[in-house]
């Protein structure tokens, strides 16, 4: 799921609008007889590398057990997905159930093409996480439910901090920072490889902050990149930037910060669990070395604000099946199943119960404490035109860390934000 779900994190590209779609509100053929679903197959899109073999086998044979249908699961690649799943969504013919991208899932909702879900989250959603949940809600009403998620954490070289002497992680972000600045004093390695351009991580710090990078004035959403809590976000990303060797002007993958932290010489990098892997791929010798703990905060007992990247699931507004749709969900998101998932994968869950399904995954306990308090970019439609290149954000933060005030950089870069925001979806 590594590059799958990055794909999901960010939506790139404008949304092409869908004809809304009409279909069965589930009260007609689909209903249980009898025999139950007898003789029906549920279509269900899921991404690759979203739901291991294991998981669907087990899923598919409780839900046959319970509505003698069958499920037929078809596997996505991201690339490519969401002009797949507009013009699905338009035919008469949808995929029943189907994974969303979170940031996704707002642009679709607004469509037309996803079915309403509030009953179903009245029924079995009363314990979804809060900042999880978010991303399936549109207007106030609940058009998909939560499924799975990651965020960053900070990998670290566990050789040069003994070497620096650090003893234990840090617990606050000012620990955080005197560890770095001490291995930059004790020892030769970089004390953190920070691109200039990592916004997600930014987006996070905007999120710690209590703060989004878009408002609402007069009926319409423009850019908030002026608001002094951005700018505080963003003069903290300016600290531990300084302390760091890459690129203002390039993002986490050019180069690929894993590559840069498996030579050996780094103290550490905030990024996804899986790009440890990178690492590991370009020096198997540093796997051993490799720690992993939790973006510390301001205080020890609030972790930093993270971005949330994952899945939804959801309902096509024009599938024919719509109550064996829900059945399907009651099954995927119970607690057994749920907690199947996280624990094959390594992903957050949707309830804060069954993150014990983590233990032992090093990646997932470092990452799991942050989510509650995470979030998303903006989950309005028009945000989706904002990511495109070049992405705004990442030359507003370019800009701060050469040397302009945030609120010059933001001044720079607000009538292309704005234009943008202003795209017709």
């Amino acid at each position: 799921m590594k590059r799958k779900l990055i794909s999901a994190i960010g939506v790139a590209g404008m949304m092409i609008s869908l004809a809304a779609c009409g279909g069965d509100n589930g009260d007609g053929g689909d209903k249980a007889g009898a025999d139950g679903y007898a003789g029906q197959t549920l279509t269900v899109w899921v991404m690759d590398g979203s739901s291991p073999d294991q998981w669907q086998k087990d899923v598919a044979a409780a839900f046959e057990k319970k509505t003698k249908a069958k499920v037929k699961f078809e596997v996505q690649q991201w690339n490519g997905i969401q002009q797949k799943l507009t013009t699905a969504l338009s035919e008469e013919n949808p995929p029943d159930v189907f994974e969303i991208g979170n940031t996704q899932t707002p642009a679709y909702a607004k469509t037309g093409g996803l079915a309403d879900l509030a009953d179903l989250k009245n029924e079995i959603g009363g314990e979804w996480t809060a900042s999880l949940n978010e991303s399936s809600i549109f207007e106030g009403k609940q058009y998909a439910a939560p499924w799975y998620f990651a965020n960053r954490v900070v990998l670290y070289n566990k050789k040069v901090w003994a070497e620096a002497g650090i003893k234990d992680t840090p617990k606050t972000r000012d620990e955080f920072y005197a560890d770095l600045k001490q291995i930059g004093e004790k020892t030769d390695a970089e004390p953190i490889y920070l691109p200039g351009q990592n916004w997600y991580h930014f987006v996070g710090l905007t999120i710690g902050e209590g703060v989004q990078l878009v408002k609402e004035e007069n009926g319409k959403y423009v850019s908030n990149l002026a608001d002094p809590k951005v700018a505080a976000a963003m003069e903290t990303y300016k600290k531990f930037q300084a302390l760091s060797k890459a690129p203002k002007d390039k993002d986490e993958a050019t180069p690929q910060q894993g590559e840069v932290f498996g030579k050996g010489n780094v103290g550490a990098f905030i990024g996804m669990g899986w790009e440890a892997g990178i690492a590991i791929k370009a020096n198997p010798k540093i796997e051993k070395e490799i720690g992993y703990f939790t973006i510390p905060g301001a205080t020890a007992d609030k972790p930093e604000g993270v971005f949330l990247g994952g899945s939804n699931l959801a309902v096509a507004a024009g599938s024919q099946k719509q109550d064996l749709a829900k059945e399907f969900l009651r099954i995927a998101l119970s607690d057994q199943y749920e907690g199947e998932l996280a624990k094959l994968n390594g992903v957050i869950p949707n309830k804060e119960a069954l993150q014990t399904n983590l233990k032992g995954n090093a990646v997932a306990e470092a990452a799991a404490p942050a989510a509650a308090g995470g979030g998303t970019t903006p989950l309005i439609p028009e945000w989706a035109a904002v990511e495109n290149a070049p992405n705004p954000v990442k030359t507003y933060m370019t800009a701060v860390l050469n040397g302009k005030s945030p609120a010059e950089a933001a001044a720079q870069v607000e009538d292309e934000f704005n234009k943008r925001l202003a795209q017709q979806q």
